[in-house]
């Protein structure tokens, strides 16, 4: 794994848990060609709030780009990196007020 996935204060145990959870989740954010805009930075922010654990999708085609976006789009949403495997990241931001109808983490238990 590169230093891209350095997650903080995630045990073992939690990240193993987080990406069972996140096996079933379909992608919700995706990134293209295109970038980081805006948009897209709104979109991952409303995800992660009503959602706290979501897959997202880097759709360029070099690795080490797919790292950068990644590492700025983390940086930019407060998010923690779960896990990746290939164009497809998990990522997790606990809410303080979390939904239970619509969080991962909540309607996992």
């Amino acid at each position: 794994m590169s230093n891209l996935t350095k997650t903080g204060a995630l045990k073992n145990s939690e990240l193993k848990q987080f990406r069972a959870i996140a096996h079933k989740l379909n992608p919700v954010v995706m990134v293209g060609s295109h970038g980081i805009s805006d948009g897209v930075i709104g979109e991952l922010d409303r995800a992660l709030h009503d959602h706290e654990l979501i897959k997202l999708k880097i759709a360029v085609g070099d690795r080490d780009l797919r790292d950068t976006l990644l590492a700025e789009l983390c940086h930019r949403a407060g998010a923690t990196l779960v896990q990746r495997i290939g164009n497809t990241a998990t990522l997790l931001r606990r809410s303080a007020t979390p939904d239970p109808r619509k969080s991962n983490l909540l309607r996992a238990l």
